[in-house]
């Protein structure tokens, strides 16, 4: 009897440690008054102190980081690999293709559609229980739809991070439960995030607060377990995550007037203070900072630098110094950036290049930098080239300035 109850301890110790590995997104008896939470959390426009591990606010029109904390470093990411999933699914099927749920897909735990070992759903159904209810039962029935398998699916995945250059994820199931394998950092969850938003389908999911299904012909209603969604101003989405490992996370998009951001928490200890969190970071972000056309202003400022600098240049053994130069056309910045509402009434440029080259100088030849900063804050930066080629004089070339200067220098010998 003993001996019975010693292996029953055994089994019952295994079971408690390996059960918080079989949950995702959303199953915590956690719950929060969102009103609340966001009333409290919008009042201040101070930099935020935040509990999340990791975060970032990124802006959709430039990808520049307006706030970051831990931004790259590697960190499970629960849930929120959804996005991924989805993105796989909507370039790689049809939507209204119906489906047979396997006994895999129904077995899997944690959160889920309901999804029953022969159910009909259709992919686009599919893709709202993923994304609204954050079905893992869902996540892996359209894994095993398009590529036969979940390490077939990780493969398409892992070949998408790589192609949007997220070099610090790496994906091993469409649902994101825990692994040691699966990982992503705030920085790269936003870029991908903020690619994922550009499809339409994709947009119009992760912003369907209610959203109804059929399921063998039986409608079912399913609400949006982003806690954000329809309650801040300007939210459109868009994924929520929870593991044990991950903690909570919400990858929140949100859009007021002309700017437009992505805010990422991981790792935040409750619900409450992921909801805190974001609040925080997305209200920071609107009070801090707004837009500024830096690309007029550069451009008006090299013009006014050539007007006051004529003749600055000196190439030697150079055909000429009459030598012009132009910011790179490798314009990789929107023409208006976000900048802190203090720093642009201060915003300056300096050229940094010297007036001294030797010939032959080719035409784009890189020259030097043109600086952009506000109170010693830097804020970008653009290579200088050179917009005309000058080559090298020639003996030929020495010859003709000899004896065009030569008649000169005769007549003032003479008179």
């Amino acid at each position: 009897m003993k001996k019975f109850l010693y292996k029953l301890l055994i089994v019952f110790i295994f079971l408690i440690q390996i059960c918080p590995l079989s949950f995702a997104d959303d199953i915590e008896e956690e719950t929060i008054d969102v009103s609340s939470e966001i009333e409290v959390s919008s009042q201040s426009g101070e930099i935020p102190d935040v509990n999340s591990r990791s975060c970032v606010v990124l802006d959709r029109n430039s990808s520049m980081i307006l706030y970051g904390k831990n931004e790259k470093n590697r960190v499970k990411m629960a849930s929120t690999t959804k996005i991924m999933t989805a993105m796989i699914v909507l370039e790689n099927s049809s939507l209204d293709t119906t489906v047979e749920v396997s006994k895999k897909s129904a077995g899997t735990g944690g959160s889920r559609l309901g999804l029953k070992t022969g159910d009909k759903i259709t992919i686009r159904d599919l893709l709202y229980g993923l994304m609204l209810c954050s079905g893992n039962d869902a996540a892996v029935c359209l894994a095993e739809s398009v590529a036969g398998s979940i390490p077939a699916f990780s493969d398409l995945m892992n070949a998408k991070a790589q192609e949007l250059g997220l070099v610090n994820s790496h994906f091993e199931s469409p649902h994101g439960l825990d692994s040691d394998g699966h990982y992503t950092t705030a920085y790269e969850l936003a870029l991908l995030s903020n690619y994922a938003l550009k499809n339409p389908t994709f947009l119009n999911i992760v912003g369907t607060k209610n959203y109804t299904i059929t399921i063998n012909g039986y409608p079912k209603t399913l609400s949006n377990t982003n806690e954000l969604l329809g309650n801040l101003n300007g939210v459109y989405g868009i994924k929520t995550g929870f593991t044990n490992g991950a903690n909570r996370c919400l990858v929140t998009a949100c859009k007021r007037g002309d700017m437009d951001i992505i805010c990422v928490v991981l790792g935040a200890d409750t619900k409450s203070f992921r909801t805190k969190d974001s609040v925080k970071l997305i209200e920071y972000t609107f009070k801090t900072y707004e837009y500024f056309n830096i690309k007029d202003f550069v451009n008006n400022y090299l013009a006014d630098w050539k007007n006051t600098h004529p003749n600055y240049f000196s190439i030697d053994k150079g055909i000429s110094h009459q030598l012009d130069i132009k910011i790179s056309s490798n314009w990789d910045i929107p023409s208006s950036i976000p900048i802190s509402k203090e720093l642009i009434p201060n915003v300056e440029a300096n050229i940094s290049i010297t007036p001294y080259f030797k010939a032959p100088v080719e035409k784009d030849a890189p020259l030097g930098k043109l600086i952009v900063s506000s109170q010693r804050n830097w804020i970008a930066e653009f290579d200088l080239l050179s917009n005309s080629s000058i080559r090298k004089n020639t003996v030929l070339d020495y010859m003709i300035h000899f004896f065009k200067g030569y008649p000169k220098e005769l007549e003032r010998s003479v008179f």
